[in-house]
């Protein structure tokens, strides 16, 4: 949609002004996962698409549904979503990832939340799957997520300078949670699973080592104990069976390998 197109958007004849929703989608080399995101966002008022470093049809697909792609380079994750949230033009933000889907009972609660809410950012819940299994419980620990903030008026989200999992700087108030979930496809098997960790904790590596602080041995073995315990127990991955101790068991090593590689490894 063009400036003008948003512009008129916003305050049809006799109408009441109407908020503009922006999707935005993050991406680096997602050929084959981007066509099918990027389909199901056609309710949005704009789709803005940033592609980091893409060496991929990426650029070929994003183009066929919209003019708004952004490339370029960014070291760090939460640079290019900055650079991302910055080019969306719209009243409210939908922020997705390429893995990501949004079927048409959550795009029709979008269109009803964004309407009517007050707040300034909502979660929206997250079903994770591993291939074609639905995976709901254990998630978390930096290894997954069950909810996120992806929903919120532009300008009061703001991502960290973290290369992984950076933080995330929330403003203004948050509204109720959507109930409608989002799609995840997190991995298509076990071998994928292991291939993020192994992407993950060398990008964690990178950014100890640029704190100066890459902690202790000790303490990166008690948290072995106490995460694992969080994503099985606590988060309730036992409901799961082995997938959910894979899930913790994942989760548990990410801490310890993170430390191993910025103390063992050079850049």
């Amino acid at each position: 949609m063009s400036i003008a197109a948003i512009e008129q958007a916003r305050v049809a004849p006799g109408a009441l002004r109407r908020p503009i929703l922006s999707a935005l989608v993050v991406a680096r080399n997602e050929e084959h996962q981007l066509a099918d995101c990027l389909s199901r966002l056609r309710f949005a008022d704009e789709v803005v698409v940033v592609l980091d470093r893409c060496d991929d049809a990426s650029p070929e697909i994003a183009r066929q549904f919209t003019e708004r792609v952004i490339e370029g380079a960014w070291e760090r994750e939460g640079e290019r979503r900055n650079a991302g949230i910055a080019a969306c033009r719209g009243d409210w933000v939908l922020e997705i990832d390429a893995d990501e889907r949004v079927g048409p009972e959550l795009a029709a609660e979008i269109a009803a939340v964004i309407a009517r809410s007050p707040a300034d950012w909502h979660l929206i819940r997250v079903d994770n799957y591993i291939g074609g299994r639905l995976v709901r419980w254990g998630w978390g620990a930096s290894f997954g997520r069950s909810a996120h903030a992806g929903l919120f008026r532009r300008g009061n989200k703001r991502w960290g300078e973290g290369r992984v999992h950076p933080a995330i700087a929330l403003s203004g108030s948050q509204g109720p949670t959507l109930g409608a979930p989002l799609a995840h496809h997190v991995d298509r098997n076990i071998s994928d699973m292991l291939h993020r960790l192994d992407r993950y904790t060398s990008a964690r590596a990178r950014d100890l080592r640029d704190s100066g602080d890459i902690g202790s041995l000790a303490h990166n073995l008690r948290r072995i104990v106490s995460r694992f315990w969080k994503c099985y127990v606590v988060r309730r991955g036992y409901r799961e069976g082995e997938w959910g101790f894979l899930i913790a068991l994942c989760a548990a090593l990410y801490p310890i390998l993170s430390y191993l590689k910025a103390r063992l490894e050079s850049e």
